[in-house]
């Protein structure tokens, strides 16, 4: 019999190897599962619902995961349709006939399963937080470092204006900040899940309890996660908030990932990554690994995310089909962020940048690129319509004759031909000209960016 996933990552090297693939493995399933299973014992306990002895044997069973088989719990899950009722006759017989009964007393599958979900987001949210503290980090020192380094913007793929590579950096780090206050929000929220059969908690009155609606609380608190308003068997808004938080993430990062793939073309090379990849057949080659990585993330999670934001409509008080597609997307989701999040750090971290490149593409378009500072400036004194008419002219000059936009604006002045500009000298009009001297409020832009903790 073929073992189940065990987190190897083969076909993943976005994730293999990363804090994510250790919380997201079929052990890690496993281990929440049965801390799922043993904080239920022990809330019952504190309740009075249950003996003490039995939360503490239990507790003690739990805590050793080797006792079980991931792979026997796999295939008998077919039977009913999800691995905690195999679990749960393994862990009822493992603590013993005086007290097995008290093992999953009151609760249905999806209490356990769900509350093991949360257990895992949480403890691989941890680590994903850690490489987002870390890649801002990284960016804000290169934001600052490179403050008034210029280098062409671009839209639509071409020169636009100069902009700034600091600028650049500091919004590259906004949005990882973002990403990091949407995951530190919803693992905050995250709630344990407990209602019983049908969400009414009746079993737990049954058995004795004199206010069951206090025993979830009890329960989050054993955990560590957050007491659940209501069952949410079929009110998935936790798996919704988290799809959403993760599926930002991956396209946050994915930003960053996408601009240094294409400032670290062979052609443009303005950005190239600190430790490259090897090619099986090129050896020249040194390709931007990481960012390819965070790229293959950022195009996975958004149709992940979607079956889960899916998962949503489910009927009744228990769902059927809605509940159970959850589980695989939202272990790849959380393995897909967790990896791009790590790719991020060391990308952050060991990215080169290359100023005098930056400095060089700025003349590629022969002075054009501060056509719309020239349009400002000469606006006012030649009119709007003719300083236009001017500026289309040269512009076909400058890309036909190769000539810079301001030595033909100057030649135009020199000739006569611009009687208004007589008094502008060719320094003040290679002033105009520079493109280093056109970067607008980039600078302060990028310290107020720098100011946000």
């Amino acid at each position: 019999m073929t073992s189940p996933d065990t987190g190897t990552g083969l076909l993943a090297p976005g994730w293999a190897g990363s804090p994510a693939a250790a919380e997201t493995g079929d052990g890690a399933f496993l281990r929440a599962l049965l801390d799922a299973e043993a904080a239920l014992t022990r809330a019952q306990a504190t309740a009075g619902l249950v003996p003490a002895e039995a939360a503490t044997v239990v507790t003690e069973v739990a805590a050793e995961p080797g006792r079980f088989d991931p792979a026997s719990l796999a295939e008998r899950a077919r039977g009913g349709g999800n691995p905690v009722i195999p679990l749960v006759a393994d862990l009822t017989r493992a603590v013993g006939e005086e007290h097995g009964p008290f093992v999953h007393r009151g609760a249905t599958s999806q209490d356990i399963m769900d509350t093991a979900m949360m257990l895992v987001a949480h403890r691989a949210l941890g680590p994903l937080l850690d490489d987002l503290d870390r890649c801002q980090r990284a960016l804000a020192v290169l934001a600052a470092e490179h403050r008034d380094t210029v280098l062409p913007g671009r839209t639509l793929t071409q020169h636009a204006v100069p902009t700034t590579f600091g600028l650049k950096a500091a919004g590259w780090r906004s949005l990882v900040l973002d990403a990091r206050d949407r995951a530190t929000a919803v693992r905050a929220s995250l709630p344990a899940q407990l209602g019983g059969a049908a969400g009414t908690l009746a079993a737990f009155t049954a058995y004795g309890a004199t206010d069951a609606t206090a025993l979830p609380a009890i329960y989050a608190r054993e955990l560590g996660l957050c007491p659940p308003a209501l069952p949410w068997h079929t009110l998935r808004t936790p798996v919704a908030d988290l799809a959403g938080a993760l599926a930002f993430t991956t396209g946050a990062l994915g930003k960053l990932a996408a601009d240094v793939l294409t400032a670290s073309r062979t052609e443009i090379a303005e950005l190239s990554e600190g430790s490259g990849g090897g090619s099986s057949a090129m050896p020249h080659k040194a390709n931007p690994v990481r960012s390819t990585l965070i790229a293959a993330a950022a195009r996975r999670a958004p149709q992940l995310a979607a079956t889960l934001y899916g998962s949503l409509v489910a009927e009744d008080e228990r769902p059927a089909g809605a509940w159970h597609a959850e589980w695989e997307p939202l272990r790849d989701l959380l393995r897909l962020a967790g990896g791009a999040a790590r790719d991020a750090a060391e990308l952050s971290e060991g990215l080169r940048v290359h100023p005098d490149v930056m400095r060089e593409h700025l003349g590629l378009t022969h002075g054009l690129i501060v056509s719309e500072r020239l349009s400002a400036e000469l606006a006012p004194v030649l009119g709007r319509s003719r300083a236009k008419e001017l500026l289309t002219r040269l512009a076909r000059r400058a890309y036909g004759e190769g000539h810079d936009l301001g030595e033909l604006l100057a030649e135009q002045v020199e000739s006569g031909e611009l009687p208004e500009l007589k008094n502008t000298g060719t320094s003040e009009i290679a002033a105009l000209t520079d493109p280093t001297r056109y970067t607008g409020s980039a600078g302060p832009l990028t310290d107020r960016a720098l100011e946000r903790s």
